[in-house]
């Protein structure tokens, strides 16, 4: 097994390419931005892999990577998950370049997740030996949506997985102690449109229905579905509606977010959202949306994996941790499918999604070591 000093001499190809992923922006929503990082992916990973690239005409295109030169080739495949989109829109890097210091290197999106992708690239000997020889063949996705909800990449994401024996999820960790991850919530959002009729305020308001009061209504009618007891939390985040103070509105709205611990609360909150009703004569409500992320429910499957991972750890002298967290990744489709899945894999550092977003350089190595311990064992 290969140890931390040892994978120490790619550090610098480490961090080099961690840079160079940093200054090619990806924004989720922005095609030709992504496309030009899935073109330099498609070169990269040619180096280690059988790469296939998956035409997304309402995104960025997605990549997938087969490696099937393993000592137990006819084994199931491992599932290695990441994803090449960021929340940062172009010009974020212009204004943060990506930076290193003694022990951590700043940049937008290198540790959401774009060290991660260089993590699993020296895994598979991108960067030549030291590496790890794969105990059963590996295939990689890396998908450009999973900041939006990975609208195009999870049929993709499920129906690879249910070929794998297992999943590993190259997502951070869980921070400060930098926990693995074998619970997330699920994920959803729903938007309550409401119809009313609209009057003179001032000359026949008797005449309206309004839809702003309504809306009202159904904002305490929706927050009494959130059970923090088990930690179902309902969130009206965005409303409105209304044309003018003196209009008797006709139209209202709210977008609702929703985050579950198990697939029996994701289904009492869909019951519940469906079955709302109105309270102001002559008004309507319709509502759409659903709990788009399935949970990923802490499983016996999903505990002998992060098992094992500890195992290695200590056998690396890494202390490994387990824990779970309200954000959810594309971890939680294979999981939903009862596919072993382990998340938090990804860098050790700080600031998802926060201007002072930062990457480990010792916890490179470390997890570098662990994910090539793991490739080799599991």
């Amino acid at each position: 097994m290969l140890d931390c000093a040892t994978l120490a001499i790619h550090e610098a190809n480490l961090l080099d390419l961690i840079a160079r992923l940093v200054r090619a922006e990806s924004p989720s929503t922005d095609k030709s931005l992504l496309d030009a990082l899935a073109d330099d992916l498609v070169t990269l990973f040619a180096r280690v892999g059988t790469v296939e690239r998956i035409a997304n005409p309402s995104g960025g295109d997605h990549v997938r990577v087969m490696v099937t030169n393993a000592v137990e080739p006819t084994l199931p495949p491992t599932l290695v998950l990441c994803h090449y989109d960021t929340v940062w829109p172009a010009g974020t890097v212009a204004q943060r370049p990506f930076t290193i210091t003694a022990d951590r290197a700043f940049g937008p999106g290198a540790y959401d997740m774009k060290a991660s992708i260089a993590m699993i690239y020296a895994a598979l000997g991108g960067f030549g030996p030291p590496a790890p020889v794969l105990r059963r063949p590996l295939v990689l996705l890396l998908t450009s949506d999973e900041e939006i909800g990975s609208p195009t990449s999870r049929t993709l994401i499920e129906t690879t997985a249910t070929q794998a024996a297992h999943v590993l999820v190259l997502e951070p960790p869980t921070e400060p102690d930098g926990a693995l991850k074998t619970a997330r919530k699920g994920g959803g959002a729903f938007r309550v449109t409401i119809t009313g009729r609209a009057a003179h305020a001032g000359v026949e308001p008797e005449k309206g229905a309004s839809a702003l009061i309504e809306l009202a209504h159904q904002i305490l009618a929706v927050n009494t579905l959130a059970n923090p007891a088990v930690g179902t939390t309902v969130n009206v985040g965005v409303a409105g509606g209304g044309t003018r103070p003196n209009v008797v509105p006709a139209e209202a709205w709210m977008d609702v977010d929703v985050r579950v611990w198990t697939q029996a609360e994701a289904e009492r909150i869909e019951t519940g959202m469906l079955a709302l009703k109105p309270v102001t004569p002559g008004v309507q409500i319709a509502v759409t949306g659903n709990v788009r992320r399935p949970p990923m429910e802490r499983t016996a499957a999903s505990m002998a994996l992060f098992a094992q991972a500890q195992k290695l750890g200590t056998a690396l002298g890494l202390t490994i941790c387990e824990g779970s967290t309200g954000g959810g990744s594309d971890g939680n489709f294979t999981a939903a499918l009862g596919i072993p899945t382990l998340d938090g894999l990804g860098c050790p550092g700080a600031g998802a999604h926060a201007e002072h977003e930062q990457i480990s350089r010792q916890g490179l190595i470390e997890r570098t070591a662990l994910l090539c311990a793991l490739l080799e064992t599991l």
